[in-house]
């Protein structure tokens, strides 16, 4: 069983910061792609950034410039650091990584979600 539990998430002014962490647990044989999605009410589930196994990144043009993600292999852990967050970033963020729980065998998993609001 993979659980990944996201945490980090609140409110914050806009202008202001937060890092969201995920942290993969379970029978873990090897992380491949994760990532951040995020979804706001009324939206459509988006990809805000993505990074490979070998530290490879992509940012939805919304937030380049402003988020950026990070990896610790070591410790089967994502992280978002936003940066100059704006009222249209507020959203459900979910953690989403590819992990293979056997050689041979990958599965996608999803976070249970982190809530982020960017208000005066």
């Amino acid at each position: 069983q993979v659980q990944l539990v996201e945490s980090g998430g609140g409110l914050v002014q806009p202008g202001g910061s937060l890092r969201l962490s995920c942290a993969a647990s379970g029978s873990i044989f090897s992380m491949y792609n994760m990532g951040w999605y995020r979804q706001a009410p009324g939206k459509q589930r988006e990809l805000v950034a993505a990074i490979t196994s070998g530290g490879s990144t992509n940012y939805a043009d919304s937030v380049k410039g402003r988020f950026t993600i990070s990896r610790d292999n070591a410790k089967n852990m994502v992280y978002l650091q936003m940066n100059s967050l704006k009222p249209e970033d507020t959203a459900v963020y979910y953690c989403n990584a590819m992990i293979g729980v056997v050689a041979g065998l990958e599965n996608n998993y999803w976070g249970q979600g982190t809530q982020v609001t960017v208000s005066s």
